[in-house]
């Protein structure tokens, strides 16, 4: 299991070029990928992008990329030595005409085009992306490492609230049966107060605690609940992104102590239902940040 959160960081160098990859990932539901690159490498993006997903697949994801000229690469510079020199002779001559001397300074000839010509300014792909590559997968290899330890913590974490919401559950199991009880007795108190005798043996008072108990039995949602609580230990412990299914099971969690503070009509229930629902909002927020 992985966090969506981490960064990661790497560097390699070939004959042309040393590479810094810097990448850092975010919460996000799709896979967002966002590189930044040299407008002159935007041919090999795309494989680039590819790569990345074969690590992450979900989580926006910056990708950073800083590339350097190795120092024994060819010469970036190079320069027209007739050009030079015409533009030296033409400053003798200029000298000669205004009969006083003028000298040409360094910036004469690096203002005069032709004269410098930066022949390696850009970037080749091909040799640019055999130096990206293996500096991206050592970056992504930290990123993912990063993710899964900070995936191990959310996992304890969530184990734990698990728990506590079985706590809750087996509460609400064990006051349930008490709810009948006690409307029946608030039946035949308002029955005496009211003035009217009827045997607690009575038909009619028969099935009105019947239709009551029928109204809040709540016995298939707790059994709902413990297989919900263990299929979300069993996806907890799978090795592939789990982030979209317990975000899932977190919804049809929430459905169920939904449905039993509805139906079970008693404020220790509800208390109950109260804490398991903070409890799963916890989780819930927890579960945004699993990939």
């Amino acid at each position: 299991m992985q966090s969506m959160t981490g960064f990661g960081r790497g560097e390699h160098a070939t004959d042309h070029y040393l590479v810094r990859v810097e990448v850092a990932s975010v919460n996000r539901k799709q896979a967002d990928i966002v590189f930044n690159l040299p407008r002159e490498l935007g041919e090999i993006e795309a494989t680039l992008r590819k790569t990345v997903l074969g690590h992450v697949s979900r989580g926006r994801v910056n990708v950073s990329v800083n590339l350097e000229a190795a120092s024994d690469s060819s010469s970036a510079i190079s320069f027209d030595s007739s050009q030079a020199l015409a533009l030296d002779q033409a400053f003798h001559q200029l000298s000669d005409l205004l009969d006083r001397k003028i000298r040409p300074e360094a910036q004469d000839f690096l203002r005069s085009p032709g004269i410098f010509n930066f022949q390696n300014s850009g970037h080749d792909p091909k040799l640019a992306f055999a130096a990206i590559e293996p500096a991206l997968e050592a970056a992504l290899s930290k990123l993912v490492e990063m993710r899964t330890r900070e995936g191990d913590d959310l996992q304890s974490d969530l184990l734990a609230r698990i728990d506590i919401l079985e706590k809750e559950t087996a509460e609400i199991s064990e006051k349930s049966p008490q709810v009948v009880t006690r409307q029946r007795e608030l039946l035949h108190q308002r029955l005496r107060d009211a003035e009217i005798e009827l045997d607690l043996n009575d038909e009619r008072l028969l099935k009105e605690i019947a239709l009551f108990a029928e109204r809040c039995d709540i016995s298939e949602e707790t059994t709902r609940l413990a297989s919900h609580f263990a299929k979300f230990r069993e996806t907890l412990v799978l090795n592939e992104p789990i982030g979209r299914s317990l975000d899932f099971m977190c919804q049809e969690l929430n459905r169920e102590f939904n449905t039993i503070g509805s139906k079970a009509n008693d404020s220790g229930i509800a208390q109950h239902v109260v804490t398991a629902k903070t409890e799963l909002e916890k989780i819930r927020e927890q579960v945004q940040n699993i990939e």
